[in-house]
């Protein structure tokens, strides 16, 4: 089973699922960032957003998929995902495994989003960097919280508002009600 995070940039999804780790420790966590950093390092990402390589995509469904084969054990997801196309390709991926998905929303106002990613610190020692990543993360909060009336129906829609304690008590009781739900690309 997978359990993906998604929601805007600033909307909590790595606080949720370091608040899950403990609480469901054989669960696995599989940050999808990662084959974007690998990528950059080895060709040119044209747009400077890694989910318009569609190897990132094709290997990041692969990679889920895999863990979950391979480890019998849930994955938990933190990454933003909100253009169609893009759902489609890695749901689709999921779904055509046979994967169980879970796919929650962290739904956060605008004005929230942007203190929380100005409260957020990557590159402490490159404040120029520090600055380009703050601006394309809230460069993005739009199309991220338009997307939620494309994202698939039976996404859950979670009040990012909520401490991580009580957004991981509700993805648990979901997930735990439901554990092998398949993953379902309808809109």
């Amino acid at each position: 089973m997978i359990v993906w995070v998604n929601g805007a940039f600033g909307s909590g999804k790595t606080t949720l699922v370091e608040e899950l780790r403990p609480r469901w420790p054989e669960a696995l966590v599989f940050d999808p960032e990662m084959i974007g950093f690998v990528l950059r390092r080895i060709v040119e990402v044209p747009t400077g957003d890694f989910q318009d390589l569609r190897l990132w995509r094709r290997q990041v469904a692969a990679m889920a998929v895999g863990l979950v084969e391979e480890y019998r054990r849930p994955v938990l997801v933190p990454m933003t995902l909100v253009d169609p196309r893009y759902v489609e390709e890695v749901f689709g991926a999921l779904e055509d495994a046979g994967v169980a998905l879970h796919h929650f929303f962290l739904d956060v106002p605008r004005d929230l989003l942007e203190k929380r990613i100005e409260g957020r610190v990557f590159f402490p020692d490159d404040p120029g960097r520090e600055e380009e990543v703050r601006r394309w993360s809230k460069d993005r909060i739009r199309a991220c919280t338009a997307a939620t009336a494309t994202l698939p129906r039976d996404t859950v829609f979670l009040d990012g508002r909520l401490t991580p304690r009580e957004l991981a008590d509700e993805v648990l009781g979901r997930v735990q009600d439901r554990p092998e739900r398949a993953a379902g690309r309808s809109r």
